[in-house]
């Protein structure tokens, strides 16, 4: 079986990630490390990761992309696993994520859905509907393979070693899995799994402002990426890759 990583970037989210992490402990596949990626809390959130024997790495510069990052770069696993401080999963996650990659050595990128535990059944139902899917519909045309979804995905380290210089860690207003999920290699093969799910916080829904900036970072994101490759030649390059 492939030794895992689990990264988690973390900036004051210490209640979440106690439960984050008290659900890594369970886990019938145990990884070789846990790295919390500590932003620049004013919480107590590096003590509760440590005192759950994860190591903690500090990133100053500021945004979820820079914090990610440095977790890709210190991890020293063959497979390099990404989560939220919010991210609950079962207690399957991990296993079913190293025999994916143990029985399918071309596999470069794997990637599965995630589900609202926090807010009322019908509201989860309808966000999988409009937020989850068409994160996967539209991404993945954009991309022109299947997207990384931050809160629940998983990726060789050679996959990252072969990307990092191409994403955007320094820029605050990037969505790093988007960012991610462009940076990558045309060759490298991605999957869906929607049988791999994990739990995650229904905040991500919020309106209003919050909102705003989600959509501001989505298109900036996109944006950055499209002016290197617009989408025909993306699926160009990726479908003459695979050949």
């Amino acid at each position: 079986m492939p030794s895992l990583s689990v990264v988690i970037p973390c900036k004051d989210d210490a209640g979440p990630l106690a439960r984050c992490l008290e659900a890594l402990s369970t886990q019938r596949e145990l990884p070789l490390e846990i790295l919390v990626v500590d932003n620049g809390s004013i919480d107590d959130s590096a003590d509760i990761a440590k005192r759950f024997g994860a190591v903690v790495l500090s990133e100053p510069a500021p945004g979820i992309a820079a914090a990610a990052s440095t977790g890709y770069d210190s991890a020293r696993g063959d497979i390099i696993i990404r989560c939220d401080a919010d991210t609950l999963p079962p207690t399957d996650w991990l296993e079913r994520i190293a025999h994916r990659f143990a029985n399918e050595p071309d596999l470069g990128v794997l990637t599965g859905p995630g589900i609202f535990y926090d807010t009322s059944p019908v509201r989860a139902r309808l966000a999988g509907v409009g937020y989850m899917n068409a994160y996967f519909i539209l991404m993945g045309a954009a991309m022109a393979h299947w997207p990384p979804f931050g809160s629940n995905l998983a990726f060789r380290r050679a996959v990252w070693h072969q990307s990092r210089s191409r994403v955007n860690r320094h820029d605050p207003d990037v969505h790093d899995d988007v960012d991610l999920g462009f940076a990558l290699d045309p060759s490298a093969r991605t999957a869906f799994d929607g049988r791999l799910r994990v739990g995650i916080s229904a905040r991500s829904l919020a309106g209003g402002h919050e909102a705003r900036v989600r959509i501001r970072r989505a298109f900036h994101t996109i944006g950055l990426h499209w002016r290197v490759a617009p989408p025909w030649e993306r699926w160009r390059l990726t479908l003459t890759k695979r050949k």
